[in-house]
C-alpha cells in the first residue's frame, strides 16, 4: 500500500501501540518497527513522511541502552522524539541527561511555550502526562528550548534548521489534554501527511492486492464467529468469491447454541461454509486434564488435526486465510531484534508448517477498532462486530480443573443467563468482555428444606481497550442480584454466585 506513512520506532515503551493508534485515528498510515530496523530503512523514500521515536524503560545513561545512529533521519525527514526519544536526541548532540531529583510521573503543566509549529493551537500553559526517571538538564546551543515545567528545565525542544523535535511528555495518552492537537501538528503541517487511510480505501486496496496475490488459487480459512476471522473472511470473499472455503469447527466448548448462531449469521454473508461437529473428539482428548497449559495445547492440537483432515479433502487449496491483526504482528517481534516466533494464541498457530500452505492475512495492518470500522464499511451486521472477545480455547479455560460434557452444560446455561441479562439491561455494549467461570470449589447451600453441596460460579466483566490492561466493571447491585438469583434457581449444579472485582494487572482477564 503506497500511503504517505509515519514510521514509529519502538524502544520498548508501554505506550508505543497507543502512539500508532493516535496516528491511525487521524487517518494517517503508520507502522511500528523495532529500533534495530533503523539502519535497514531507505529514508529517501517519498512515502515516508516522518519518524517518531518512542519512550523506553531504559535510561539513555545505561551502557546497554538502545542508541541507534539517527544521522540517516535527522535533516532528511521530520522527526519527533517522545520521552526516551527526546533524551536520545539531546544526548547524541552533546546535551546532558541526568537522574531526576524526584521521579516525575503523572499530570504536569508545561508553560513558557515559545511560538512554534509543533505547539500551534495549544493553550499556554497546558496539561500533559509525564512518565520519566531522567531529565534533560542541558541542551546544546544548536537546540531551541520551546517549553518547560515548574520542575524540569526542558519539556520540549527543536533543533535549529531541522524539523527535529523532542518532548519529555507523552502526547499519546488521554491525560495530555491537547496531545492529539500536538500530534496532528506534527503529522499534517510539519510532515505533510495525507489523511487517506480510511476503511473504504483500505477495502478497495486490499481487494486488489488479494486478487493479485491469490490469483486463481483456492483459500481455506477457519471461522470462529469472532470479529477478526469474520471481517477477514468477508474481505477475502469480496476479493475471490467462491475460491474461499470456510470451516467452522464445533469443539463443544462454545457458548450455548453458539454454533447454530454462527452458522445463521454467516449464511447472510454469502460465505461458502462447512460445519464440523467435533465435540466428542475434544471431550475425549481432554479427559482427566486439569492443567491450563495442557488443556490449551490439547485443544489447539485437536483443532489442527480436524482442520487438517477437512482441508485435505480438497487437493486444490494453496492458501491459508488467517484473521491476524496488527497487535499480533508487532507483539511477535522483539524490541531488541526481530523474532520469527508467532504468538501461540493465533487462531490457527502451527497450521502453516503442518499443511505446507502459504498464508494470507488481510487484516494484518489493522488494530481491533479499525477491524470493526472495516467490518462496518463491508456491511457486516453490527451485532457481529460488537461481540465481546472470547478465548480461543473457549470454555476450556473457563472451567477450572478437568473438563466434562456435564460441566460444559452447566457453564453454558449459566453463561447464557448472564449474557441475556447484560443484553436486556443494556450493559452488554458498555462492557469490553464478560463471562462466567465454573470453579472447582463446592459450597453448602439450602434449597427448600434440602441441604445442597454444589459448585461456586464466578462472574467476570471488564473495561478495556486492547486487553493489555483491564478494570472490573461496576455492574449495578440490582442487576447482579437478578443474575445470581436466576442462575441459582435455573441451573442445576450451582448454588453460589460470586463477582470478580480484580483488575489487570495484577490479575488477568481470564482465570486460566
Amino acid at each position: 500500500m503506497a500511503h504517505s506513512s509515519i514510521l514509529i520506532f519502538d524502544f520498548g515503551s508501554q505506550y508505543t501501540q497507543l502512539i500508532a493508534r493516535c496516528v491511525r485515528e487521524m487517518q494517517v498510515y503508520c507502522e511500528i518497527l523495532p529500533w534495530t530496523k533503523i539502519h535497514e530503512i531507505n529514508f529517501s523514500d517519498e512515502n515516508i513522511k516522518g519518524v517518531i521515536l518512542s519512550g523506553s524503560p531504559y535510561s539513555v545513561r545505561q551502557e546497554d541502552a538502545p542508541k541507534p545512529d539517527l544521522s540517516k533521519i535527522q535533516g532528511i525527514k521530520p522527526l519527533l522524539g517522545i520521552c526516551y526519544g527526546a533524551q536520545l536526541l539531546a544526548q547524541n548532540a552533546g546535551g546532558a541527561v541526568s537522574p531526576s531529583k524526584m521521579r516525575e510521573y503523572g499530570r504536569a503543566q508545561i508553560d513558557s511555550i515559545s511560538e512554534n509549529e509543533l505547539f500551534n493551537g495549544l493553550d499556554n500553559p497546558t496539561e500533559v502526562w509525564m512518565s520519566h526517571a531522567d531529565t534533560i538538564s542541558e541542551i546544546p546551543s544548536t537546540f531551541d528550548l520551546i517549553a518547560k515545567t515548574a520542575s524540569i528545565p526542558v519539556a520540549a525542544f527543536k533543533i535549529k534548521n531541522e524539523a527535529t523535535y523532542g518532548i519529555q511528555f507523552h502526547p499519546e495518552v488521554t491525560h495530555s489534554k491537547e496531545g492529539r492537537t500536538l500530534l496532528k501538528n506534527f503529522l499534517l503541517p510539519i510532515c505533510g501527511c495525507v489523511q487517506d487511510f480510511t476503511p473504504e480505501h483500505f477495502i478497495d486496496e486490499t481487494i486488489i492486492e488479494l486478487q493479485k496475490k491469490v490469483k486463481q488459487d483456492n483459500v481455506v480459512m477457519a471461522l470462529s464467529g469472532g470479529v477478526d476471522s469474520t471481517v477477514a473472511a468477508v474481505l477475502l470473499h469480496q476479493a475471490i468469491g467462491h475460491q474461499l472455503y470456510c470451516i467452522v469447527v464445533d469443539n463443544g466448548l462454545m457458548r450455548k447454541d453458539e454454533m447454530h448462531q454462527v452458522i445463521e449469521n454467516y449464511k447472510h454473508l454469502g460465505l461458502n461454509i462447512k460445519a464440523v461437529d467435533a465435540k466428542q473428539k475434544f471431550y475425549t482428548a481432554l479427559i482427566g486434564i486439569s492443567d491450563p497449559e495442557q488443556k490449551r495445547k490439547i485443544i489447539g492440537r485437536t483443532f489442527i488435526e480436524i482442520f487438517d483432515e477437512e482441508a485435505q479433502k480438497r487437493s486444490d487449496i494453496k492458501w491459508l486465510g488467517q484473521g491476524t491483526i496488527y497487535p499480533d504482528v508487532i507483539e511477535s517481534v522483539s524490541v531488541n531484534g526481530p523474532s520469527a516466533t508467532i504468538k501461540s494464541h493465533h487462531n490457527v498457530g502451527g497450521l502453516p508448517e503442518k499443511m505446507k500452505m502459504k498464508i494470507v492475512e488481510p487484516l494484518r495492518l489493522l488494530f481491533k477498532d479499525e477491524v470493526r470500522k472495516v467490518g462496518a464499511a463491508l456491511g457486516i451486521d453490527p451485532n457481529l462486530l460488537k461481540r465481546h472477545p472470547f478465548p480461543g480455547p473457549g470454555f476450556g479455560v473457563r472451567i477450572l480443573g478437568d473438563i466434562t460434557e456435564a460441566k460444559v452444560k452447566i457453564l453454558q446455561e449459566a453463561d447464557a443467563i448472564y449474557m441475556e441479562n447484560l443484553l436486556e439491561s443494556g450493559w452488554y455494549d458498555k462492557v469490553w468482555q464478560a463471562g462466567a467461570i465454573l470453579t472447582p470449589i463446592k459450597s453448602v447451600g439450602v434449597m427448600g428444606d434440602e441441604r445442597t453441596y454444589e459448585n461456586v460460579l464466578a462472574l467476570r466483566a471488564v473495561h478495556s481497550s486492547d486487553g493489555m490492561t483491564a478494570d472490573w466493571v461496576h455492574l449495578p447491585y440490582e442487576l447482579l442480584a437478578k443474575i445470581s438469583s436466576e442462575i441459582i434457581n435455573r441451573v442445576k449444579g450451582v448454588n453460589r454466585v460470586v463477582y470478580d472485582i480484580s483488575s489487570k494487572p495484577p490479575a488477568t482477564i481470564e482465570w486460566e
